[in-house]
């Protein structure tokens, strides 16, 4: 069921600590770091480039979560086969566990696969799980972990979460690792504290972050219709990659990709993408239709400026 995407321009919510922020919401926090992290280039020859902050390829996730069959998924499969991509994105669909085999066995090679779970180890007496090595086994690259349903609706709490990232990335599978926040911690002043600490609970345990990938996704916007504004999605990418310098490696928070979900569609993905911490999309409701999907891939031209 489609639904009609509104921006949510009227709180901003990130921490009371900071008050020129809280209170002022048409300053940006990019703003406020903006002497520190930003400097201005010299000038160059006019060239094509793609505007992002980080130095990693933008990035698009299709997860399909629990839903479609096995008709809808060859139409689907095939919709993406036939669909013109742009070349500099790296794009990845997750359909539900039963159909991985399907999909895998189907899906062009520009497209790459991934579960949205897998177990905290090695396989055994875990009914109703998969394993790391399962997915594998089956041709899968990636898995989501720490989406706001398996944290809100199954109970899996931060430590847990980082442990599952750390196996998966221990064996060879790329982890997209979600953060984000309540509506009612948004509204709190606690958005950048609950985004942090989740962060945290990823860098205690991961033996690298070569192949993570951070999805951003207030857990209000998910499958609400209710998108956050570019603005307020690029000032949480902003913190989130200034908590990587500060807490893990300068390195790592230029390369680390940052994408945000949230309602995300054809519609409103031009003007999301243009943030220059957006490096990318966690989609839901429209990755299950092909063509909207690959305008939402599509999408990265928008980065691209003169310089």
């Amino acid at each position: 069921m489609s639904m009609v995407s509104t921006y949510c321009p009227h709180f901003s919510g990130l921490r009371r600590s900071s008050p020129n922020l809280h209170n002022a919401p048409c300053q940006s926090f990019l703003q406020h770091f903006s002497s520190q992290a930003r400097l201005p280039s010299s000038p160059k020859p006019c060239r094509a480039v793609i505007a992002m902050s980080g130095s990693g390829k933008f990035f698009v996730g299709g997860n399909w979560k629990c839903n479609g069959t096995k008709d809808s998924t060859t139409k689907l499969v095939s919709d993406l086969n036939s669909a013109k991509l742009e070349s500099d994105v790296d794009v990845v669909v997750a359909p539900p566990f039963v159909y991985l085999d399907q999909v895998t066995s189907s899906l062009t090679d520009r497209i790459e696969v991934s579960a949205q779970n897998s177990w905290i180890g090695k396989g055994g007496a875990f009914t109703g799980e998969i394993s790391v090595e399962q997915l594998k086994d089956i041709g899968c690259k990636w898995v989501i972990l720490g989406h706001s349903e398996r944290r809100h609706v199954i109970g899996e709490d931060d430590q847990f979460i980082g442990k599952k990232a750390a196996y998966a990335l221990n064996e060879g599978l790329g982890v997209i690792a979600c953060i984000g926040e309540l509506l009612e911690e948004r509204e709190a002043g606690k958005t950048f504290d609950v985004c942090f600490q989740q962060l945290k609970a990823f860098a205690d345990v991961v033996p690298s972050w070569d192949n993570i990938v951070i999805a951003y996704e207030p857990v209000w916007a998910i499958g609400t219709g209710k998108v956050a504004t570019p603005q307020q999605a690029q000032e949480v990418h902003v913190a989130v990659r200034d908590w990587l310098k500060k807490n893990v490696s300068e390195e790592v928070a230029s390369k680390t990709r940052i994408i945000y979900g949230g309602s995300v569609n054809g519609s409103n993905c031009g003007e999301l993408a243009k943030e220059e911490d957006i490096d990318g999309f966690l989609v839901g409701g429209a990755s299950l239709k092909g063509p909207e999907f690959a305008t939402i891939v599509n999408s990265v031209t928008t980065k691209k400026v003169v310089a």
